[in-house]
């Protein structure tokens, strides 16, 4: 059982220094003082490794003698074997380890230790020293790091014995003997956490204690100490901060703030007070570039705290190498290593570091200097940080209070040493809360941008057109860093899509335009508000950075929100971003008492258990984080008195509390130790059968996480169909499929259906020409206000005549327009999209020649636009018919992602016609033109009544390779919280995607407010807001889980059903919701308490196909396969039952909805075209039936205002469609057939009645807004 135990606060203590008849024999062989004795080897002296008690100790009769059998453990001598030794007291007497006798842990080195205790050597003195505390960071080989904090203190030997503090040196005075020396110790403390200022506290309590005794009494007090901190147990991520005493101070294990965040338990200010914050730029800059470093300092302890500083700097990206932040002199070889590294050295070994080793970077904690070291051949080149991140840092830093004295001028003096500790402890709080802020803002805008170049599907991070897109003068920095593993491991981290530290601080401010960016794939260029900034802005050439324009939606009028108004990047990257400070708790933990033995521990771990479970049960219930973190103590506590089931069952508790800190590692350790008789007592509670079952299939399941990360090249071979779509996709400039197909055909006319590595390289490189001469475009002020701040210029002609005037015709997403030159370029309105009537390709005679001329007729102006484009006409002729086609899809099914797709069409054209340069090119490039031949092979007429009722459209799958089907939508209404941002307070559309996906959106906007939560990988079957804070989710794995729609995670499941949950409902009384109501398809209900998340009742249906519930007047409507049950919701006892009634059909009841105002209830048969209605007063009696028209399946239906709308897969002008049917309840007639998908519609719900939304299958995958009469 010790192996599954999670490790304590301490791993194992040691007491260093040298034997006493050493420095006896010293003194007196030599007759030397003390100053004159050379500095002795240190050595271990005693190891105190757990477990320090054990159920055998029960009886004591001496506890002192008891104390003093101490169990000897095993270590290694400097330059021996390891083996098991007999330790030698300080006095010198031989002590026999016990015959239990165990082992340090293996991967702890004690070779080097000692000289780690005594890095500036051990030396007696004749003088008493200051007690001294510095830090230590041991790395194995798989990178796990393990902590050691060191005290070292001096004790007074006369004639060969150490006495108490003062009592030697009196004595000497008396009697004349040998003068009295100080022999210095030293104790370390080794943890598996870094919890610096906790275990240095600790150690300057025990150095206290350790004064008045001597050399005997100081190892059990060592022992004492060291058992007191293995009972410590670490506390789990989030608000719980852990307190225990340790004479005279009160002690506080800090949690980490989240599962993926590290703990901090140091000042994080450190290096802002050592270092200029240009040169904290620069020294992060070396750690990025993955230089080899070295600091420096007079003081042992800073180069660790500073080193480790610098580390948590960088946080979520980690270093990868040899990170030694403390060298003893006598390891300083060690910088000779060829490799990567990071390591500390005193400023005596300066010189000799810096003339003896070539190409290290020297770093001078006590003055500040970064320096070379002397032997470089040539001077390393330290890029500087991308100037507008370093620019936004230094500013921030500079507004920081970093000066305690400061913040105590106006407080009164406080007179308590805990007040005083407490004081400070908050302030060191507030201030590292803020460096942490700073420093993660930094990191993300030094790499905000990564992720417009990433491929997610096939894994690709193209590298050259990041650096093209990145600022001259920010280049050097990039291209170190893209090469380095720090930056390998932070890309597989985003293309994981692992939602850390950096997404999270990115997400939260990424701008509106973004937000909608993210909706639509378009090729890149600077947007009108952008090229406004560039022109103005000198400083732009230096902080210049790219981003995809926005999409037109003003054609659709979508609300505008001043408070999230989209402005340049550039300022969202200036903002100070204030985090909202989050409480924290504190929970004290009980005394531990002495001497040592199993009757004590017993009681602690008693008085532990019982503490905590009178901190549950006063704690209420919607205090769920704390709940979740008492619940993960008290399992631990269980698990350290070897009850194992009670910690199973509060480790399952997690699941409705905080899932985020569940320990699965640990409770399949215990699973696997369990004996029989316990396995057994625990499949006979289901919960925890469950629990054990889910925990042990994610061990047979082999989630291989896929890590590579490819950089983009160009293809070296002919590429059939499947690998041109895989490298153009890679590419990023398309990822559509049918698009990519339509691409491959334009490419290989007149060829056989493959093509060649010269023309996929000409026809990329001519795109990526294309896109950066676009961004080096310059329209005047005077063109620029006549165009949307989010309108871009996408293609420029060349220079023609036309009837409007010598210019280039422009092509932006909207319209064309002429740049006409001159002594004063000016903006001449050619046409805008929607209004083009008619547009030719003709000639007109110059001389004896016919010129190529296009024509441009619109409903605006009586004169049509004519342009003499010669060479260009044919191609411009096709580029302007697709956009005219696009805008006018766009318009008819109120959906802007036609226009984009438009856009991507012309400018994939413009490349192919570029690059392939034949007889055919303008043949090639009209198979891209999609909407057109669309337009005129099949014309697309959206009905009158459709068109009326249609207001928009959204596509959930943007930025995927093909579209998914829709599943369930929800929409949430606004509400503003305090906790929230004022963005969080905007209404919200949640949509279900497949394979547990959901996507969301904010309702103000349309735009992705969310890209995805994943809910397992299963089928989602319904969702709901239960509460304003809560959104549950069901799930065919049989799942509920419930998101934080505060933190926008989910954090809480309910495991408690066995099959597939079908449906949740909420019961309000009085508009407050008191319970949810879930069932599953085998027929179970379950009553949920919505605060504490228990389970209030639950029933088994008498049937086999439960798929939806309702609720109405104490009464649950329950649909099953033959059957419509009535029960009712106290005891679910069986009221009424509505019969399958067509005896003649092999079919059941998919879907159905209540009427209660007028005592209705509507429902559908699988299969079936035919809707019926039954009275629920006269239930025998045969049911109204409505037919629907060219309906071929009702899958849904939801009812607003005094009318049910009702989704269906249907047939329209001979095509399969989705149709949605509006019935009158009152007449029982159709008022309106909706044809507004391309395949089934899946989902409906309603915003407010005043808005239905309504979702497709996977052939469309695309959700539409629908105004409400």
């Amino acid at each position: 059982m010790d192996d599954v135990l999670p490790s304590g606060l301490l791993e194992v203590c040691l007491l260093v220094g040298v034997p006493r008849e050493r420095v006896r024999a010293l003194l007196q062989g030599t007759q030397r003082r003390p100053k004159n004795l050379p500095p002795l080897d240190p050595e271990v002296l005693s190891v105190f490794v757990p477990p320090f008690i054990s159920r055998d100790d029960t009886q004591v009769t001496n506890a002192g003698n008891n104390l003093n059998k101490s169990k000897r453990r095993s270590f290694r001598r400097k330059k021996e074997r390891p083996k098991v030794e007999n330790l030698k007291s300080l006095n010198g007497e031989q002590k026999v380890p016990d015959a239990e006798d165990i082992t340090v842990p293996k991967d702890i080195d004690l070779v080097g230790l000692p000289q780690l205790c005594f890095p500036g050597g051990l030396y007696v003195t004749s003088e008493s020293k200051e007690d001294h505390i510095h830090f230590l960071v041991f790395t194995d080989v798989c990178g796990n790091r393990t902590y050691g904090v060191v005290a070292q203190y001096y004790q007074p030997m006369q004639d060969g014995c150490i006495s108490a503090d003062g009592q030697a040196h009196l004595e000497s005075l008396q009697t004349g003997k040998m003068p009295v020396c100080f022999v210095p110790f030293a104790v370390c403390v080794i943890s598996r956490y870094p919890y610096f200022n906790a275990l240095k506290d600790c150690l300057s309590c025990l150095l206290v204690q350790l004064r008045p005794f001597k050399d005997l009494d100081v190892e059990e007090h060592i022992k004492e100490f060291a058992a007191k901190l293995f009972l410590i147990p670490s506390p789990p991520p989030g608000p719980l901060h852990l307190v225990f005493n340790m004479k005279p101070l009160q002690i506080i294990i800090p949690s980490r703030e989240d599962p993926d965040s590290p703990i901090i338990d140091l000042d994080l200010h450190l290096p802002l007070l050592c270092f200029k914050p240009e040169q904290v730029l620069q020294i992060m800059t070396c750690i990025l570039t993955e230089q080899r470093i070295v600091f420096f300092s007079s003081d042992w302890a800073l180069l660790t705290l500073v080193a480790e500083c610098f580390m948590l700097y960088l946080h979520p990206l980690q270093w990868q190498h040899t990170f030694v932040p403390l060298l003893s002199r006598q390891m300083l070889d060690f910088v000779m290593a060829p490799t990567t590294f990071l390591m500390g050295c005193h400023t005596d070994n300066f010189e000799e570091v810096s003339t003896e080793t070539e190409d290290l970077i020297l770093i001078n904690i006590d003055n500040g200097d970064i320096t070379n070291s002397k032997m470089a051949k040539e001077e390393p080149e330290i890029p500087d940080v991308p100037a507008q991140a370093a620019e936004t840092f230094i500013k921030r830093v500079e507004s920081l209070q970093l000066h305690y004295d400061l913040e105590l001028c106006h407080l009164r003096a406080s007179t308590d040493l805990s007040e005083l500790q407490m004081r400070r402890r908050a302030w060191q709080q507030k201030l590292n809360m803020e460096v942490q802020q700073m420093t993660l803002q930094l990191i993300v805008n030094i790499f905000r941008e990564v992720k417009d170049h990433l491929n997610y599907e096939h894994r690709v991070f193209n590298s050259e057109e990041f650096l093209k897109t990145r600022a001259i003068g920010d280049q050097p920095f990039y291209k170190k860093v893209l090469e380095t593993y720090m930056f390998h491991s932070f890309l597989k981290a985003r293309l994981n899509r692992k939602m850390d530290a950096f997404a999270r601080l990115e997400f939260s401010t990424q701008s509106e335009e973004d937000r909608l960016n993210s909706m639509f794939h378009t090729p890149r260029r600077l947007t009108m508000e952008k090229m406004a900034y560039k022109r103005f802005n000198p400083r732009y050439m230096i902080s210049k950075r790219m981003v995809i324009s926005m999409p037109n939606l003003q054609d659709i009028k979508l609300p505008e929100s001043p408070a999230r108004n989209s402005s340049l990047r550039r300022t969202e990257t200036g903002i100070a971003v204030k985090m909202p400070s989050k409480s924290v708790s504190m929970f004290k933990l009980p005394e531990i008492h002495f001497p040592l033995m199993f009757q004590c521990v017993h009681s602690y771990y008693t008085d532990f258990f019982n503490h905590l479970s009178k901190a549950i049960n006063t704690l209420p219930p919607d205090n769920s984080a704390l709940l979740a973190r008492y619940f993960y103590l008290r399992g631990l506590i269980s698990l350290m008195q070897g009850k194992l089931l009670n910690a199973l069952s509060d480790f399952q508790n997690l699941d409705k509390t905080d899932l985020r800190i569940f320990p699965t590692d640990l409770v399949r350790k215990i699973v696997e130790t369990m004996s029989p008789a316990e396995r057994s007592q625990a499949d006979r509670k289901p919960e925890l059968k469950k629990l054990i079952s889910r925990v042990m299939e994610k061990q047979r399941e082999v989630m291989k996480i896929d890590d590579r990360v490819k950089n983009f090249e160009l293809p070296k071979t002919h590429m059939q169909l499947d690998d041109f779509v895989k490298r153009i996709q890679e590419s990023g400039i398309v990822k559509d499929l049918d698009t990519i197909h339509r691409l491959f055909d334009a490419l290989t006319v007149g060829h056989q259906k493959q093509i060649d590595p010269e023309t996929f390289r000409d026809f990329y490189n001519y795109w990526k020409e294309t896109e950066a001469e676009a961004q080096e475009v310059n329209l005047p002020p005077a063109v620029i206000e006549h165009l949307d701040k989010n309108e871009c210029v996408y293609k420029l002609s060349c220079s023609v005549k036309t009837n409007y005037g010598v210019g280039k015709i422009a092509l932006t997403q909207k319209r064309l327009f002429l740049l006409t030159e001159g002594g004063h370029p000016g903006y001449v309105q050619i046409a805008a999209f929607r209004d083009i009537e008619d547009v030719k390709s003709t000639t007109v005679a110059f001389l004896l020649l016919r010129i190529p001329t296009l024509r441009i007729k619109t409903l605006s102006k009586k004169e049509a636009f004519e342009a003499n484009l010669k060479t260009e006409c044919d191609l411009w002729y096709l580029i302007v018919k697709e956009m005219w086609a696009g805008k006018k899809m766009a318009d008819d099914h109120k959906d802007p992602q036609y226009i984009q797709q438009a856009l991507t069409n012309v400018l994939l054209m413009d490349a192919v016609v570029g690059a392939l340069q034949s007889s055919k090119t303008i043949y090639a490039a009209s198979k891209l033109s999609y909407f057109d031949r669309m337009r005129n092979e099949v014309p697309m007429m959206v009905p009158k009544t459709t068109s009326e009722t249609l207001k928009h459209k959204i596509n959930p799958s943007a930025g995927e390779t093909f579209p998914r089907a829709i599943d369930v939508l929800l929409y949430t209404p606004g509400h503003l919280d305090p906790s929230e941002r004022p963005g969080n307070a905007h209404p919200k559309l949640w949509c279900a995607l497949n394979e547990g996906k959901v996507v969301v959106f904010d309702a103000s906007t349309w735009s992705i407010q969310q890209h995805c939560f994943k809910m397992g990988h299963s089928k989602l079957t319904c969702m709901i807001m239960v509460e304003q804070s809560q959104v549950w989710i069901g799930s065919q794995d049989s799942i509920i889980y419930i998101i934080n729609t505060h933190s926008m995670s989910c954090n809480k499941q309910l495991n408690d059903h066995r099959s597939d949950v079908t449906d949740i409902i909420v019961d309000k009384k009085n508009g407050t919701p008191s319970e949810a109501y879930s069932s599953s398809l085998d027929g179970t209900v379950i009553a949920w308490n919505i605060s504490t998340l228990k389970v209030n009742r639950a029933s088994q249906l008498p049937c086999q196909r439960l798929t939806s519930i309702k609720l109405h007047n104490d009464q649950l409507w329950c649909c099953t396969g033959s059957c419509i049950l009535v029960v009712s919701t106290h005891e679910f006892q069986l009221q009424m039952k509505i019969e399958h009634h067509l005896k003649d059909v092999c079919s059941y009841f998919l879907c159905f909805q209540l009427f209660p105002e007028r005592d209705e209830v509507w429902a559908s048969y699988a299969g079936s075209s035919d809707l019926y209605v039954w009275n629920t007063k006269e239930l025998s009696s045969v049911p109204q039936k409505i037919h629907l028209q060219d309906c071929s399946e009702i899958t849904c239906m939801i009812r607003v205002k005094n009318q049910m709308w009702i989704g269906s897969s249907g047939r329209s002008q001979g095509k399969s469609k989705g149709k949605i049917y509006v019935i009158s309840a009152e007449k029982k007639t159709v008022e309106k057939e909706l044809v507004g998908h391309a395949d089934t519609v899946k989902a409906l719900c309603s915003a407010e009645d005043r808005y239905i939304l309504s979702g497709s299958g996977k052939e469309e995958g695309k959700i539409a807004i629908w105004k409400a009469e």
